[in-house]
């Protein structure tokens, strides 16, 4: 009997846990930022505005292992990575 309930626990655990992580779903797929760097009607965008899309995406996937939002270097870099990855 413990090892259902444990067992249970456990799935609804992993299910909430994916659903509210903070990272974007694109880079959660194992996508790019380029992925989500489409207009609201569904085109993907051009130019500058391409390029704000995907920075905005890397900063918001920029998270440590644990789920917190890095800081200083490691964000900047992270960043830098994500966008050259994007590009």
């Amino acid at each position: 009997m413990t090892r259902i309930a444990t067992a249970a626990t456990l799935a609804c655990f992993i299910s909430a846990t994916a659903f509210l992580s903070p990272i974007s779903p694109a880079v959660a797929q194992g996508g790019s930022c380029k992925n989500e760097a489409m207009s609201k009607d569904g085109k993907p965008l051009a130019g500058a505005a391409k390029t704000s899309a995907i920075k905005k995406c890397c900063e918001t996937a920029a998270v440590s292992k644990d789920g917190k939002a890095l800081a200083g270097a490691a964000k900047d870099a992270s960043v830098k990575k994500c966008i050259a990855e994007s590009s």
